[in-house]
């Protein structure tokens, strides 16, 4: 049975003061956990309602559903959560294809796009300071389990860009065609906007190239893509272009 004090810092950890307070964050169910059981997060906590976990080198401690009811920050929570240390902050890599997301605010997006990452094999993640928390439960559980594996970093973007010698590509509704714009550098940095506002101003002056995704239907009535959806056609395109490339 969980204790008192057990459950209000579980529930604690749902609010980015807390979490930053204890230098802890919240993972449910059992494949995002699994994932990052086997990699370098260290675990501080873990409860589960089944002893699926018996196998595992790890101390499990077995609650009610409805002890995991009162924690969980899901709607229908699943068999299990664990709760780890949140890592010291990387420092950026200066060489490679790099994602910056300029004050995006949905769990969702970012957690789809940490995702995206994994999948393109882009290992770093900056984001402005304003940009969700990665650690919020909502973006743990988006990112199904690829946090362990992408490195994920805050900082003051104009500052970073400023300062940045990489190629720095901006996704915009008028910028050229992704397709027909020569990329040559396997070295460089995408920038994706604001759900709503797409990128600030700020951002937009330090842009070495501004890309778009060209829209094809007639009627062309849609207004915009999802940051996620943007974000993942842009991806496939520059990874495509650096392997098309002579090493």
């Amino acid at each position: 049975m969980l204790s008192k004090n057990q459950t209000k810092l579980i529930t604690n950890l749902q609010r980015k003061k807390f979490r930053y307070k204890n230098q802890l964050f919240v993972a449910e169910g059992v494949k995002v956990i699994k994932e990052f059981l086997k990699s370098k997060f260290e675990l501080h906590a873990l409860y589960s309602t089944t002893d699926i976990f018996i196998q595992s080198d790890q101390k499990c401690e077995f609650i009610t559903q409805a002890d995991l009811k009162k924690i969980s920050s899901l709607t229908t929570p699943q068999v299990a959560l664990a709760v780890f240390k949140i890592p010291p902050p990387s420092t950026i890599s200066s060489s490679g294809i790099s994602i910056a997301l300029d004050g995006v605010r949905d769990p969702g997006n970012l957690g789809t796009i940490i995702r995206q990452c994994d999948w393109f094999g882009v290992n770093q993640l900056i984001c402005s300071t304003d940009t969700v928390d990665v650690y919020n439960p909502k973006v743990v559980q988006a990112s199904m389990g690829s946090l362990t594996r992408v490195e994920v970093i805050y900082t003051d973007l104009p500052q970073f860009l400023s300062q940045e010698k990489r190629l720095k590509l901006g996704a915009f509704m008028d910028g050229d065609s992704i397709y027909d714009t020569p990329i040559n550098e396997k070295d460089c940095v995408l920038v994706l906007g604001n759900e709503a506002n797409g990128i600030t101003p700020e951002i937009e002056a330090l842009i070495s190239q501004k890309i778009s995704i060209p829209q094809y239907g007639e009627i062309q009535a849609t207004e915009s893509l999802n940051v996620a959806t943007a974000g993942a056609i842009l991806m496939s395109e520059i990874k495509r272009r650096s392997f098309s490339q002579p090493k």
